[in-house]
């Protein structure tokens, strides 16, 4: 059985976070989310979430040292292991890839209403009340 490990990375500005919905080419087409991707075989997931961020949206960020948050999941039938990390924005010019054809900036009560995944809501919240980081990723 395969088991797959994904780090989730929550970018805020301010009070806001950003959202980004899933491309009409993807797995879960619609979906309203974070910047999110899978650990490569050998890679620190902390590195993972600095390549996602850079490949979703081109920003700079501060990203915490360490996870904020830490759950199980499922992916179909392989069983999936989430890594949270927070990323304050240094510039907040984004510029997607085709991962996904639209983002917005979102108060927690609007990810909440956007966003179908219970545990994503609830590490996106953590996230938000961990207060600012200070190492540039």
């Amino acid at each position: 059985m395969k088991h797959v490990v994904a780090v989730v990375a929550v970018i805020v500005r301010g009070s806001q976070v950003l959202a980004m919905r899933r491309a009409s080419h993807k797995v879960g087409a619609g979906l309203w989310e974070t910047v999110s991707g899978r650990v490569e075989i050998g890679e620190d997931p902390r590195a993972t979430a600095a390549r996602e961020i850079a490949e979703e949206t081109n920003l700079r960020v501060r990203l915490a040292l360490q996870p904020v948050d830490a759950y199980s999941a499922r992916r179909g039938d392989d069983p999936m292991v989430v890594i949270v990390y927070r990323a304050d924005t240094v510039d907040a010019e984004v510029h997607r890839s085709d991962e996904h054809d639209a983002h917005a900036w979102l108060s927690m009560e609007e990810f909440r209403q956007r966003c179908t995944l219970g545990r994503l809501v609830e590490a996106v919240e953590r996230a938000i009340t961990q207060g600012e980081v200070e190492t540039l990723a």
